[in-house]
């Protein structure tokens, strides 16, 4: 059973707010299914608990409203944010490292939430704090 939506993924308040439009090109949809068959889904069956998506997909509009960085992989669905009750971002690091899940880059993001990526084929297994 899958345990994401790519709707979830795509939500913005920010985009709702500023009636802006948040929806991914074919490509970025792609992305978006990858990341959820590869990553998101099998953290969440090793966690066992449930991941909060904080932020996923962004436009371009949105990613420079939000103080993303330029290039983003959200731009292009290849990444999100999210947070996971009772735990730290530094235990989800330290989780996602010795899970054997495959991904791209691995964010501890101000003590606040973790960034994960897949590039299929491309993945660095990076993992940095911000």
């Amino acid at each position: 059973m899958l345990n994401f939506t790519i709707s979830e993924l795509v939500k913005s308040d920010t985009a709702e707010k500023q009636g802006i439009n948040n929806t991914p090109d074919i490509n970025s949809l792609d992305n978006l299914l990858e990341l959820i068959f590869y990553v998101l889904q099998p953290l969440r069956d090793k966690l066992g608990k449930p991941m909060i998506i904080t932020s996923g997909f962004r436009s371009k509009k949105v990613n420079e409203l939000v103080g993303g960085v330029d290039p983003s992989q959200h731009l292009y669905g290849q990444a999100c944010d999210f947070v996971v009750n009772g735990m730290t971002p530094a235990q989800v690091v330290e989780f996602v490292k010795n899970s054997g899940i495959e991904f791209d880059q691995l964010i501890n993001e101000y003590n606040q939430w973790t960034h994960i990526s897949f590039n299929k084929g491309h993945n660095r297994k990076q993992v940095l704090k911000y």
